[in-house]
């Protein structure tokens, strides 16, 4: 880059930037318009434009109505770098002088970067108002007395920043002058941004494997898919990539929410937003989806894009946005982030890239950066600081809500605030783990409840066998929901993450939190005794699936406070577990749904008339012999009852 005759210069195009501002616009152009404003001005703003560098340029930015003055100096102070193409009548305008003077001073309040092009003129004669500037000066000196001085010094200062001399920057050919221009632009930028990815904790190691995949630069057409259980970072992640990598394309574009905005507008508007984005042309029109899939594939099979779809829940969406790797140009990148693996199974995405919740360490960091902002940091608030990092269990969202809400707590606070959260789970936190159970079918959604009411941590072959008799058709249920980040399977085992498993709890309890008789599944043991101390009157209809276990050997005082469960009012019951308790089944059991009925070892009095419980039971039960429940098996319906006998 060639750089102005100055010997000294505020700033360099390639020296690092911190700002903790939050800005509106990436670059402000300020320009004579008679001289530039449809040359140079134009073919700068669009190549900025395409790069996605949000500029803010007068005649395409400012809102109709506006008065030019205040919104003008408005978006001079929210725009994070200051282009000033000084041109030959650029000095003309008294408004272009106070335009400059406005912005050399958030240069120096506001930590504004500030870039000078000298379009065709000499910097000297900018900073010392020589030739045509000068004779301007004299002019204003007239008619801006007041105002001479001030914009004197903003030209003076100006020039003295190291910038582009247009004639010294390949023999003037504009298209790379530009070029050059826009590139340092970028790269200041991406500083800007790389000191905001510092604040974002363990995300630096998480980039650097998401781009080894990318294979940036290795051409070809790749598409990258993101999954993973809800507020698990997948669009922290993405947007922290996108913002490195994206001047290294022709064209890009972030695409959020896809999930809700295909809902409420339909994939046309999506599609209508990726042309857009890309292209930076006037806003299409796409009636139909089938006309969207083409126009993008016409108008982006010869560019390098990187595309990021957030947020997809259907096939149709990715089908209708990035139909086929033949839609992009060599060197394209697609990021797709989802809840659901299938769907990028479906889509024969190039990798899949699994999302890795925080661990220990990292918890505690972004904990403490929400939470720990007026506090002395003392050994009471370090131990809770422990019990949050192991109720969140690594989930980014479940830390960075808590440690908000508590930031401004005091130490009595934060033990309520904890107290309370494991009996009443936040709603914030809920809501985005609840989006996953909300795209399950009905019977999907049945067998995630049971597993998270009743089989976490279950040997999952025998989970299953009851699971079957129920009539969930776990085989392929179970695959969806561990395909939607729902479940897990290790060691043989079911499992799931705490936070999914209490949204289940918290799905099951309803509005009904205290009146376990409401509830369609219960497990608790202070819920069981609730509905004992109702008697053989309660109405227990709601229940579907009890689990009562009381495994201890009780002494003779404790064996009389153990609870009877009245199995005869269940009468949607189609799943029991007792487990050392108490349990009386009567001749009006209900058996039209009962499916799965499982008795251990316990303190049963009676099963049933006629069958009396005594010392053999055990052996009775153990050898399966049916013929003592005549009553039981007269009644079954249907021939999917499983008996199980397990004996502590």
């Amino acid at each position: 880059m060639a750089s102005s005759s100055s010997s000294s210069s505020s700033f360099s195009p390639s020296a690092p930037v911190f700002s903790s501002k939050s800005w509106k616009y990436d670059v402000f152009l300020s320009f004579r318009g008679e001289d530039t404003r449809k040359t140079f001005v134009d073919h700068l703003y669009t190549a900025l434009e395409q790069q996605g560098i949000y500029t803010y340029k007068d005649d395409e930015t400012l809102p109709r109505g506006e008065s030019i003055g205040p919104s003008l100096m408005n978006a001079i102070e929210e725009s994070q770098i200051a282009v000033i193409i000084f041109s030959e009548n650029y000095a003309d305008s008294s408004w272009c002088l106070h335009e400059l003077a406005h912005i050399m001073k958030c240069k120096d309040t506001g930590n504004q970067i500030v870039l000078p092009i000298f379009y065709n003129v000499d910097p000297s004669d900018v900073r010392k108002q020589k030739r045509k500037y000068g004779e301007t000066f004299s002019k204003h000196e007239l008619e801006n007395e007041n105002n001479v001085e001030s914009w004197r010094k903003a030209l003076m200062d100006a020039s003295n920043i190291s910038g582009w001399e247009s004639k010294h920057i390949a023999n003037g050919h504009e298209s790379k002058v530009i070029k050059e221009i826009v590139d340092t632009i970028s790269r200041r930028l991406h500083l800007v941004t790389q000191s905001a990815n510092e604040n974002l904790v363990g995300i630096e190691a998480r980039m650097q494997d998401l781009k080894s995949k990318l294979q940036i630069g290795s051409g070809g057409v790749r598409m990258i898919g993101i999954w993973g259980v809800g507020g698990g970072g997948k669009t922290t992640l993405v947007s922290a990539i996108y913002d490195e990598i994206s001047s290294k394309f022709d064209g890009c574009c972030f695409i959020k929410n896809i999930r809700e905005e295909s809902s409420k507008n339909g994939s046309e508007k999506l599609q209508e937003k990726i042309i857009f984005g890309v292209l930076k042309q006037k806003q299409v029109t796409i009636e139909r989806v089938e006309e969207g899939r083409q126009m993008i594939k016409d108008r982006l099979c010869h560019k390098m894009v990187l595309i990021v779809l957030d947020d997809v829940n259907q096939l149709d969406q990715l089908k209708a946005l990035a139909g086929s790797h033949d839609w992009f140009g060599e060197g394209s990148r697609i990021i797709i982030t989802t809840r659901d693996v299938h769907l990028l199974n479906a889509h024969r995405v190039d990798v899949m890239h699994n999302i890795r919740l925080l661990n220990d360490d990292e918890s505690i960091k972004l904990f403490c950066k929400h939470a720990c902002r007026d506090y002395r940091w003392t050994e009471d608030y370090g131990q809770l600081s422990k019990e949050v990092v192991s109720y969140a269990g690594g989930l980014p969202l479940a830390l960075t809500v808590i440690g908000s809400f508590l930031c401004d707590k005091n130490i009595h606070e934060w033990r309520s605030t904890l107290a309370r959260l494991k009996d009443i789970p936040d709603d914030n936190i809920l809501e985005a783990l609840k989006v996953s159970f909300d795209g399950l079918k009905p019977l999907e959604q049945d067998l995630f409840l049971d597993i998270a009411c009743f089989f976490r941590w279950e040997k999952k072959d025998r989970a299953m066998e009851m699971l079957d008799a129920c009539g969930f058709h776990p085989v392929i249920g179970v695959k969806v929901l561990i395909q939607k980040a729902l479940i897990t399977i290790s060691n043989g085992r079911f499992d799931m993450h705490d936070l999914v498993q209490e949204m289940g709890h918290h799905i099951v309890r309803g509005e009904h939190r205290k009146n376990p008789e409401k509830h369609s599944r219960v497990w608790k043991r202070e819920d069981i005794f609730k509905i004992c101390v109702m008697g053989a009157t309660a109405e227990l209809d709601k229940i579907e699936a009890i689990k009562m276990d009381f495994r201890f050997h009780p002494t003779k005082k404790q064996e009389q406070d153990l609870p009877t469960v009245y199995s005869a009012n269940m009468k949607n019951l189609r799943y029991m577990d007792s487990r050392g308790g108490q349990l009386s089944l009567s001749n009006d059991l209900p058996l039209r749904q009962l499916c799965c009925l499982i008795l251990c070892e316990g303190l049963q009095k009676q099963l049933w008339e006629g069958c009396k419980a005594n010392d053999k039971i055990k052996e009775i039960i153990h050898q399966r012999t049916s013929s003592l429940f005549p009553k039981l098996v007269k009644n079954m319906k249907k021939p999917r009852f499983l008996l199980f006998t397990m004996f502590w």
